[in-house]
C-alpha cells in the first residue's frame, strides 16, 4: 500500500536527470575537441554554452515528477476500477452471502441513518431565526412552590430591559384565545400578544407583507395582525391576497399586515399574533400598572460577544434590586429568581434524552450487524483460502491482495448504505411525528446532505473495518493453502478466537438493548395501568371559549353556562353533564395557587399552602367516576350568595390536615376577604399526565366561580362521540357567533398521554429485537460453519466410539459457551448503560432484577435453539463418509 500510494519524490527523478545533462555536456565538449579545442577549454565552453545547470536540472525535474505522478495516478485509477469490476464480479457469484450482507448492513445504517436525520433536524441545525444563537428565553421561576415560571409583570419587563447590561434587546410574549371573526364560521385562534420588537429580537422576517413597525403596540394604535404559517395554510388556503383583509376580534377590526414563514414556535403554537395593545387583559391599566400581576414571557437577545453566564448574572443583579425596592410585590414565602436559558435548549429540552437514548440504541444495532457481517466475511474468506492463494503464488503482493479485499468490503457496505437510506427515508415520516411530541422542531427533521453525508461516512467506516480484519495470513500460509486439505488448517484458533469473539460482542450488545426495551416495556405497562383516579369511558370534553367582550361578567357567563348544560341534559343518552374550568390530560399546564387555612399562622417567609384550584358543576364528579371519600360533593344550592363551599382531595388533606378532619375547617385565597368551608373529600386524580403524581387540588363552584375559559364533560351511555352534532347544535343555538374546540373523548385523551412512551417503547423494542435476530443468525452462521470445519474431527471422534449425544453436547457447549461470557459482559454494560433511560421509566427500577432475569433467559433460549440446528447435524455425521471426504 504504501509502494502504491507514495508520492514521487526529487530523490528518484535528480539522479536520471543529472545523468542526461552530464551526457549531454560530455557530448559537446567531445564535439570541440574533435574540432581542435584543448580539452580543458571544450568543457568550459560546453557548460557555458549549456547554460545554468541549476534551473535546467529544476525544470527538468519538474516535467519528469509530473510526467510520473500522471502514470502513476493512471494506473492507480486503473487498478482502482479493476478492483472494484472483480469485486463486483467476485459478489454476484457468492448471492446468498452478498444479499445477507447487504440486508444486515442495510437495517444497521437504516436505523442510524433515520435515528441521526433526527437528531441532525433538531439538536444539531441551528434555529431558523437570525442570531438564533444568540436568544434566550427568560423565566422567574418560585423555589417555595416548584412552580417553573411565574412569569412578568409589564412593569417587571420594563425594568430588566432598562437596567440590562448584557442583553442587546428584549421582548414580551404571553398566548390567549380568542374568537376570530369574518371568514365563515366563528374560530377559536391561539393567539400570540407580544410587543411590537418581538419579531425584530426573534430575527423572524416575513413571507408576506411585514410585521410589527414601532409604535403599534402603543395605546390607542390601529389593531392590526400577523398570521403564522400553518394558518394560512389551512384557513385560507394560502390565499396570497390575504395581507390587508380585516376580521372582527375582542370587537375590533384587525387588519393583516403579514403571513411568516413556516417556522417552530416556542411556548405555543399560535394561529396569530397581535401587538399587546390589542389584547383587552395585557392593555387594561390593571395589567399594566401593577407589578403583582404576572402574566408575560420575556424573549431576549445577547449582546455579541456576550455569554449565557453573563446574562444570568445580569438578571440575578436586576432581580435583587426589584427585591428591595418593591419587596411587596412577591408573595410572603415565596423564593423568586430569575434565570435564563438558550432558546435552542428550551426548545429541545424534553427531546434530548430520548434522541440520545435512542441514537444510542441504533449505535449499538449497528455494531451488531457489524459484528455479524464480519463473521460471515471471516467465513468467506476461509472458503476463499485456496483463490487467495494461488492469486499470490502468481505474484500478487500482500498490499495488492489486500487492497482487492478493502474494496470488496467497502463495495458491499456502501450497497448496504444505499439500502440503508431507502429504510431511513420509509422511517422518515413516522420519526417527524414521534418528535412533534417533544419538541416544536420536529417539521425540519429531513433527509438533508448531512445526513447523506453521515449515511456514506458510516458506510464507508464499516467498510474500511470489514476490510481491515484479521485473519488474512502472511505469503507463506496463502502459498501452502494450495495444499490439499489446508483449508483447515486456516481456520484454526485465530480465527476461531476472532468468530468468537465477534459473537461474544453480539450477545453482551443484544443483552444491553433488550434490557433497555425490557424496562421500557414494563414501564409503559404500569403507566398503562396506573389508576388514574377518575374513569375515562364514555365522556366526550369540549373547550367553549367565550369572547371575552361580549361576556364581559360573570352573570353572563353563568347564564350561558347554565343554558348550555340544561340543554345537553335534556338530550337522550345524556348520563351527566358538568362545566368545569379544566379537566385531566387535557394539556393545561399546572398553577399553584396559594390559600391560608383559618387559625393557622404562616411566619413571614415561610412559604404558604398552596392547590391546583379548579371551578366544576355539581355533575363533574359524577361525569368523571371521582369517588367521594367523605362528606359531600356540590348541589344546586351553592350559587352564587349562599355561603362559599370547597371540595378537596385527599392528597390535599393528607398534606395539611394529616390527621385531622379537614371537613368544617375553612380556607381562603384572598388573605382572607372571603374565606371557603370545606364540604368534602374526593379520591386523588392524575390531572396532568398519568405519570406524574396526583394532584392536591381544591375544587370550588362553577356557579359561584365561573371563568370565560369553559370547558365541558358529557358521560353518555352509548359512544360519547356521538354527542357531538348536539353540543354544537346546542352551542349555536344560544351564541352563533361562539365556536366549540378539542372536542374529544377523554379515552383519546388518555391513550394520547400514552404515545410518546408508547413510541418510545416499540422503537426500542423494534431495535432489540433487529440486534437478537442478527444475533441469532450471526451464533447459527458460526456454530453452523464451525461444524463444517470440524466434520473429519466430529468423524474421527465418532469413529472412536463417541454417542450422537455426546456430539450434540459437545456442539451446544461451544454455542452456549460464548452466550454464556456475552450475558456475562452484557450485565456489565446494561448496567451502565440503563442510567440513560432512568428518566424515561415510570414505577421500575433501572437494575430491576426481574427484567435483567427475563432477559437473560429468553437470550439463552435463543441460543439453544441457534445452536441446536447444527447440533443436531453434527451428531448426524457418517464417520466413514466425514473421514473419506477428509
Amino acid at each position: 500500500m504504501k509502494r502504491r500510494f507514495r508520492l514521487v519524490t526529487p530523490f528518484r527523478v535528480r539522479p536520471d536527470v543529472a545523468g542526461e545533462i552530464d551526457f549531454h555536456m560530455e557530448m559537446r565538449a567531445r564535439e570541440l575537441i574533435a574540432a581542435g579545442m584543448p580539452p580543458e577549454e571544450a568543457r568550459r565552453e560546453a557548460a557555458a554554452r549549456f547554460g545554468d545547470v541549476g534551473a535546467v536540472t529544476a525544470a527538468c525535474e519538474a516535467t519528469r515528477q509530473g510526467q510520473l505522478r500522471e502514470r502513476e495516478r493512471a494506473d492507480l485509477l486503473r487498478d482502482l476500477w479493476q478492483d472494484i469490476g472483480f469485486a463486483a464480479r467476485t459478489l454476484r457469484k457468492t448471492p446468498v452471502f452478498t444479499v445477507a450482507a447487504v440486508l444486515t448492513l442495510a437495517f444497521g445504517i437504516g436505523a442510524n441513518t433515520a435515528i441521526f436525520s433526527v437528531i441532525s433536524g433538531v439538536l444539531l441545525r441551528p434555529l431558523p431565526y437570525e442570531h438564533g444563537d444568540r436568544l434566550l428565553t427568560v423565566t422567574q421561576p418560585d423555589g417555595a412552590t416548584g412552580a417553573p415560571d411565574m412569569a412578568f409583570s409589564a412593569l417587571e419587563v420594563a425594568d430588566y430591559r432598562d437596567r440590562s447590561h448584557s442583553l442587546d434587546a428584549l421582548a414580551e410574549y404571553h398566548s390567549m384565545a380568542f374568537t376570530l371573526l369574518g371568514h365563515g364560521d366563528p374560530m377559536r385562534v391561539q393567539t400570540g400578544v407580544v410587543s411590537a420588537s418581538y419579531f425584530d429580537v426573534m430575527g423572524i422576517r416575513p413571507l408576506l407583507g411585514r410585521t410589527f413597525r414601532e409604535g403599534e403596540d402603543a395605546k390607542g394604535a390601529a389593531p392590526v395582525l400577523v398570521l403564522s404559517y400553518e394558518f394560512w395554510q389551512h384557513a385560507f388556503g394560502g390565499d396570497p391576497t390575504i395581507v390587508g383583509r380585516t376580521f372582527e376580534m375582542n370587537d375590533r377590526v384587525h387588519t393583516v399586515v403579514g403571513v411568516l414563514p413556516p417556522i417552530p414556535q416556542e411556548p405555543d403554537q399560535n394561529d396569530v399574533f397581535m401587538p399587546i395593545s390589542s389584547c383587552p387583559f395585557r392593555s387594561s391599566p390593571q395589567m399594566a400598572d401593577k407589578r403583582e400581576m404576572r402574566m408575560v414571557n420575556i424573549f431576549a437577545r445577547l449582546r455579541p460577544g456576550a455569554s449565557v453566564v453573563d446574562a444570568r448574572r445580569d438578571l440575578t443583579a436586576t432581580s435583587s434590586e426589584l427585591h428591595r425596592a418593591h419587596p411587596e410585590s412577591f408573595p410572603n414565602g415565596s423564593r423568586f429568581s430569575v434565570t435564563a436559558s438558550l432558546l435552542r435548549d428550551e426548545m429541545t429540552r424534553r427531546a434530548r434524552p430520548t434522541f440520545l437514548v435512542l441514537l444510542a440504541t441504533a449505535g449499538f444495532v449497528l455494531l451488531i450487524a457489524c459484528a455479524n457481517v464480519a463473521n460471515l466475511t471471516l467465513a468467506r474468506r476461509l472458503q476463499r483460502q485456496r483463490e487467495l492463494a494461488v492469486r499470490a503464488a502468481l505474484g500478487a503482493g500482500r498490499g495488492r491482495i489486500f487492497r482487492q479485499l478493502m474494496t470488496e468490503s467497502t463495495l458491499l457496505a456502501l450497497a448496504g448504505g444505499v439500502a440503508g437510506l431507502l429504510v431511513a427515508i420509509q422511517l422518515t415520516p413516522m420519526l417527524i411525528g414521534f418528535a412533534a411530541r417533544f419538541t416544536p422542531r420536529a417539521q425540519e427533521i429531513s433527509i438533508d446532505w448531512r445526513v447523506l453525508a453521515f449515511t456514506f461516512v458510516v458506510s464507508l467506516a464499516c467498510g474500511v473495518a470489514l476490510g481491515s480484519l484479521p485473519g488474512l495470513a502472511d505469503r507463506q500460509n496463502l502459498v501452502s493453502g494450495l495444499k490439499d486439505g489446508s483449508a483447515a488448517s486456516t481456520s484454526g484458533r485465530s480465527g476461531r478466537r476472532i468468530r468468537g469473539a465477534l459473537i461474544v460482542s453480539q450477545v453482551a450488545i443484544a443483552f444491553v438493548l433488550l434490557i433497555g426495551a425490557g424496562l421500557m416495556l414494563r414501564s409503559f405497562v404500569n403507566l398503562v395501568r396506573v389508576n388514574p383516579g377518575f374513569d375515562p369511558e364514555r365522556v366526550l370534553t369540549a373547550r367553549v371559549d367565550l369572547n371575552w367582550t361580549r361576556y364581559d361578567s360573570t352573570a353572563k357567563v353563568r347564564a350561558f353556562t347554565n343554558a348550555l348544560l340544561a340543554r345537553l341534559g335534556e338530550t337522550p343518552g345524556v348520563v351527566a353533564v358538568a362545566s368545569a374550568s379544566s379537566f385531566p390530560l387535557n394539556h393545561v399546564q399546572p398553577f399553584a395557587n396559594t390559600f391560608l387555612i383559618e387559625g393557622r399562622f404562616v411566619p413571614k417567609g415561610e412559604p404558604q399552602p398552596s392547590a391546583d384550584a379548579q371551578a366544576v358543576s355539581p355533575e363533574y364528579f359524577t361525569a368523571l367516576g371521582i369517588p367521594l371519600l367523605r362528606g359531600r360533593v356540590f348541589t344546586e344550592t351553592d350559587r352564587d350568595g349562599a355561603e362559599e363551599v370547597a371540595v378537596v382531595t385527599a392528597g390535599l388533606a393528607r398534606r395539611y390536615w394529616r390527621d385531622r378532619e379537614p371537613i368544617g375547617e375553612r380556607i381562603t385565597f384572598d388573605e382572607g376577604k372571603h374565606w371557603v368551608r370545606i364540604v368534602g373529600v374526593v379520591g386523588d386524580v392524575k390531572q396532568y399526565g398519568l405519570e406524574q403524581e396526583p394532584t392536591a387540588g381544591i375544587y370550588v363552584p362553577f356557579d359561584i366561580s365561573p371563568v370565560n375559559d369553559l370547558r365541558v364533560v358529557i358521560e353518555s351511555r352509548g359512544d360519547p362521540a356521538a354527542l357531538e352534532q348536539r353540543l354544537r347544535a346546542a352551542t349555536r343555538d344560544l351564541d352563533g357567533m361562539q365556536p366549540v374546540t378539542e372536542v374529544e373523548t377523554l379515552v383519546r385523551l388518555r391513550d394520547d398521554s400514552l404515545a410518546s412512551p408508547r413510541l418510545t417503547t416499540l422503537l426500542l423494542g423494534s431495535f432489540a429485537a433487529l440486534a437478537l435476530l442478527i444475533t441469532t443468525a450471526g451464533l447459527a452462521g458460526v456454530i453452523t460453519f464451525s461444524v463444517s470445519q470440524r466434520t473429519r474431527e466430529i468423524g474421527i471422534r465418532m469413529a472412536l466410539g463417541a454417542e450422537r449425544m455426546s456430539v450434540l453436547a459437545l456442539v451446544l457447549r461451544q454455542g452456549l459457551g460464548l452466550v454464556a461470557i456475552g450475558l456475562v459482559l452484557g450485565v456489565g454494560g446494561a448496567l451502565l448503560m440503563t442510567r440513560l433511560i432512568s428518566g424515561l421509566l415510570f414505577q421500575v427500577r433501572a437494575s430491576d432484577p426481574l427484567t435483567f432475569a427475563a432477559v437473560a433467559l429468553v437470550l439463552l433460549m435463543v441460543g439453544i435453539l441457534a445452536c441446536l440446528a447444527p447440533a443436531r447435524r453434527a451428531a448426524t455425521v457418517d464417520p466413514t463418509i466425514a473421514l473419506k471426504g477428509a
